[in-house]
């Protein structure tokens, strides 16, 4: 018999035309002493599936069942550890995991009540941090206070709703290897909802897909054998991750909008007349924009500090190049010197043969937030540059131009809703939008998909990558990811460990174009430039010493 069962389970939310289907006609079983993994995209109702588990939620069709019995309403042989912390911010953390505690063994003797909450803050690492309170703890500490709290109410079952995506890629990881291990330890069963390709293939062992349109899609047995490493070269490992991400893609596909527009024939402020811009192509082709002896130095208290030291790298015109380095070496303030947001220290950054002075327009920025006017619909924010770079065009001109920008990053159905009102990603889908619209000489992306799930971060970059292939802009584009550096770039150019940070190495990515993500894991250098990268970066993980570029 099946420890957690869902049986043609539907759940749906609205009335009339305003009714939206989530989940339909699930049918799924958990093992006891499983560790199952379901991943989808945001917005397919993974929350919705773990609230009916929980017994957060009643199904409109179907049955969720615990060890055959229906489920009707939530139990402590269920503990739920969500997104959010939800911690208690007045108690410490020994405090909040005994609530658990004291409402389990309410029978036992303060002295062992006091025994199992230090033993399951042990559990979790926190042991040195047991007096501290909510806010004096970092995102990762706060996550390990919920999961501990979720054990001590010792659960036949712990449910996971992504309870690792708001924290940072190292944190994930570590806090991701502590949850292996503590399932190992009894092998409780576990169901875990995640968008994390990775994090799945180390945690589980079984992993089924959530279509968006609320149907379960493919499963896949992860037979690999325990622990596990994210970064492992393991043909298997391989040719599962690839298998995983495809199945996630091909869910995911929806109709492709028709073109309905074509881009004006207009001509931007800051482009050259032909004879001068045929003559600027011959001369600064291969060095369209250079760094020489570029410095960024802070004035400190105790002195000078030099962030980027030495910076020299020459980018082709129509080159893509990828930074990526640990955070605080540099790579941000290289983009945004670049954008003339920052103010040159010592050296000097060229673009079209003319020094970097101020920002303009002829450099556009995408950022991590796409910091629109939340009040403006999609279409008035992308104008507002579009109506200064086009002085010349006609009002319908300038219109045509946002509007097949918007289409372009998947948006023909959201042109006239306001920022206020949209996903994050749709945010970040107008902000690409209106970087190309200003049809650039330069455009810099600045971790632009950074605090966006990782699927949607998926789709994104690939919405990128076919809205560069047309117009070939050169671009700079500093990540952490080591996959989106290799998917986007030319070269990939590692930054060494700051202060003093400068290029460490750089590696030539001779993928064919256009690419895809689901080509990228077929394709067999993909492997050998993602060890290369992946070696910087764990040799530099511990302040190495800067060395010569390969």
């Amino acid at each position: 018999m099946a420890m957690l069962e869902l049986v043609n389970v539907s759940k749906g939310f609205g009335e009339g035309d305003a009714r939206h289907e989530v989940l339909r006609e699930l049918t799924l079983s958990v093992r006891e002493g499983e560790f199952l993994a379901i991943l989808g995209y945001s917005g397919t109702g993974k929350t919705t599936l773990v609230n009916l588990l929980a017994g957060l939620a009643t199904p409109d069709q179907g049955e969720v069942r615990f060890r055959g019995a229906p489920v009707t309403g939530p139990g402590p042989e269920r503990a739920v550890v969500f997104q959010s912390y939800s911690l208690m911010p007045w108690l410490t953390v020994a405090g909040n995991v005994r609530l658990a505690v004291d409402a389990v063994h309410p029978a036992l003797s303060a002295a062992d009540r006091a025994g199992k909450v230090a033993q399951y803050i042990g559990m979790v690492g926190l042991s040195h941090a047991a007096d501290r309170r909510p806010a004096e703890l970092s995102g990762g500490m706060r996550q390990r206070v919920g999961i501990a709290r979720a054990l001590a109410m010792e659960p036949e079952v712990l449910l996971l709703d992504e309870p690792l995506s708001a924290l940072d890629a190292l944190t994930r990881a570590n806090l991701a290897e502590e949850i292996e291990a503590i399932w190992a330890a009894d092998r409780r069963t576990v169901v875990l909802v995640t968008n994390d390709v990775d994090e799945a293939l180390v945690l589980a062992d079984r992993i089924a897909i959530l279509n968006p349109d609320g149907t379960l899609g493919r499963e896949f047995a992860v037979a690999l054998p325990r622990p596990r490493d994210r970064n492992a070269q393991d043909e298997t490992f391989k040719s599962l991750r690839a298998s995983v991400t495809a199945s996630l893609m091909d869910a995911a596909r929806r109709a492709t909008v028709t073109d309905r527009r074509r881009l004006p024939a207009v001509t931007p402020r800051h482009a050259l007349p032909g004879a001068y811009a045929q003559a600027a192509r011959s001369m600064t082709g291969d060095r369209y924009l250079q760094y020489s002896q570029l410095h960024k130095v802070y004035a400190t208290p105790k002195g000078p500090l030099t962030v980027v030291e030495d910076f020299n790298l020459s980018l082709r015109k129509g080159e893509f190049v990828s930074l990526i380095g640990h955070s605080g070496c540099g790579k941000s303030t290289v983009l945004t010197m670049t954008a003339g947001l920052n103010a040159i220290s010592k050296g000097a950054i060229k673009l079209d043969g003319l020094h970097v002075e101020g920002a303009d327009p002829e450099r556009a920025v995408v950022f991590q937030s796409p910091s629109l006017f939340p009040w403006l619909t999609a279409k008035e924010n992308v104008a507002i540059g579009v109506d200064r770079v086009y002085p010349k065009a006609t009002q319908a001109e300038r219109q045509e131009v946002v509007e097949y920008y918007l289409e372009r990053v998947g948006l023909a159905d959201a042109m006239d809703r306001r920022a206020a009102d949209m996903s994050n990603g749709m945010r970040q889908r107008v902000g690409i939008a209106r970087a190309f619209a200003l049809s650039p000489k330069l455009l810099l992306l600045d971790e632009p998909f950074g605090m966006l799930d990782s699927l949607t971060r998926w789709e994104l970059q690939e919405v990128l990558m076919e809205v560069w292939s047309r117009t070939k802009v050169t671009a700079v584009c500093v990540t952490h990811d080591v996959d989106e550096a290799i998917l986007l770039a030319d070269r990939v150019v590692m930054m060494t460990n700051g202060p003093n940070a400068t290029i460490g190495k750089i590696t030539t990515v001779a993928l064919p174009r256009p690419r895809t993500r689901k080509a990228l894991l077929d394709h067999p250098d993909y492997w050998t430039y993602r060890a290369e990268i992946l070696g910087f970066l764990e040799e530099y993980e511990h302040g190495a010493k800067k060395k010569e570029v390969a």
